[in-house]
C-alpha cells in the first residue's frame, strides 16, 4: 500500500501479516542471531570463547550439533511472531493518526516518530519477557544447562526472582526496540514513500532492497542498546547500569558494538525477509479482510 493513499490496512491484516513476518524471519534467520548472542555474553576466563560469530557457529556446530545452534529458537519465534504483530499494528495504527488528511504522506520525522512509538509498545508486551528467556537459554546452554526448555526457563525464574525477572534488561530492550523499529520501519516507509512519489513499482525484489536497507540502518544505530540488553537477559540477569559496567570494564567502549557483524548480517536479510513476507501476506488478506473493515 502506498504511503500515499488515503486507504488504510486494516488492523486485523496488520496484526496478521507482522505476525507471518515475523515468524518466518525469526526461524530464517536465528543461527546469525544465536551466534550473536554468544558473542555478547561474558567470557568465563577458564575457558575464552572466540570473539568472531561466524568461528562461534563453527565451533558449535562441531561440537555440539546442529540443534543445539537453534536452542532458544522456539522462544523467538513466538516472541517475533507477537513483537511484529503488535509493532505492525501500532506502527500501522500511529501511521494513520499521523499522515496528512490530504496527501496520506508522512513526513521523515513523522515515520520515526510512529516507528518510535510503535517499539515502547512491542517491548512491553511481547519482546522483552521473550528476550529475557531467548537470552537466559543462550547463555544457560554454554555452562550451567538448568533450563529444559522455554517454558521450564520461565518457572524456574519466576519462582526464583518472581514475575520481573521475566522483564530483565527492560530498560535496554525498549531503548532497543524504540531506537530499532524507529529506523528499521521508519526508513523503509521512508524509502517507500521516495520511490512512490516516483512511480517505483513495489515488487518483491523493491520490498527486500528497501527492507534490508533498512535493516543495515538499523544495526548500526541500535547496536550498543542490543549488547546492553543481552548482557542484563543473561542467565544470572543484571540490572542495565551492571550491564554497561561490565560492558566497559571487559572491552571498553568499543565492546558495546560486539557482535555487530552478526547481527548486520541477520538484520540485512531479515529487515528484507520481514517487510517482503509482511506485504505479500497483507496484499493477500486485504481482499478478504478489507470489505469487512470499511
Amino acid at each position: 500500500m502506498s504511503a500515499n493513499e488515503s486507504k488504510q490496512v486494516p488492523p486485523t491484516v496488520s496484526l496478521v501479516a507482522g505476525a507471518v513476518a515475523g515468524g518466518v524471519e525469526a526461524a530464517a534467520t536465528y543461527p546469525f542471531e544465536f551466534a550473536k548472542t554468544r558473542v555478547q555474553l561474558h567470557s568465563d576466563p577458564a575457558h575464552p570463547r572466540p570473539r568472531n560469530p561466524f568461528l562461534v557457529v563453527s565451533e558449535v556446530f562441531r561440537k555440539e550439533g546442529t540443534r543445539a545452534l537453534y536452542k532458544g529458537c522456539s522462544s523467538l519465534i513466538i516472541g517475533s511472531m507477537g513483537k511484529d504483530a503488535i509493532r505492525f499494528l501500532s506502527f500501522d495504527a500511529i501511521k494513520n493518526a499521523y499522515k496528512d488528511t490530504e496527501t496520506g504522506a508522512l513526513t521523515p520525522m513523522r515515520n520515526m516518530l510512529a516507528g518510535m512509538t510503535a517499539g515502547v509498545v512491542a517491548s512491553i508486551f511481547a519482546v522483552t519477557p521473550t528476550e529475557r528467556i531467548k537470552t537466559a537459554l543462550i547463555d544457560d546452554a554454554r555452562g550451567e544447562k538448568r533450563f529444559r526448555s522455554g517454558l521450564h526457563a520461565v518457572r524456574v525464574l519466576y519462582q526464583e526472582h518472581g514475575f520481573f525477572a521475566l522483564y530483565r534488561g527492560f530498560a535496554g530492550t525498549t531503548l532497543k526496540q524504540a531506537g530499532a523499529t524507529a529506523f528499521r520501519m521508519g526508513t523503509y516507509n521512508i524509502l517507500k514513500d521516495f520511490e512512490n512519489t516516483r512511480y517505483v513499482e513495489q515488487s518483491v525484489a523493491t520490498n527486500f532492497a528497501n527492507g534490508s536497507i533498512a535493516g543495515i540502518v538499523t544495526t548500526y544505530a541500535t547496536q550498543p542498546f542490543d549488547t546492553i540488553k543481552t548482557r542484563s537477559q543473561s542467565a544470572r540477569g543484571a540490572t542495565t547500569m551492571e550491564a554497561f559496567r561490565s560492558i566497559l570494564a571487559d572491552d571498553g567502549v568499543k565492546g558495546f558494538w560486539r557482535g555487530t557483524a552478526m547481527r548486520l548480517g541477520r538484520t540485512i536479510f531479515s529487515g528484507g525477509i520481514l517487510f517482503t513476507v509482511y506485504e505479500q501476506v497483507a496484499a493477500l488478506l486485504d481482499p478478504i479482510v478489507a470489505p469487512k473493515s470499511r
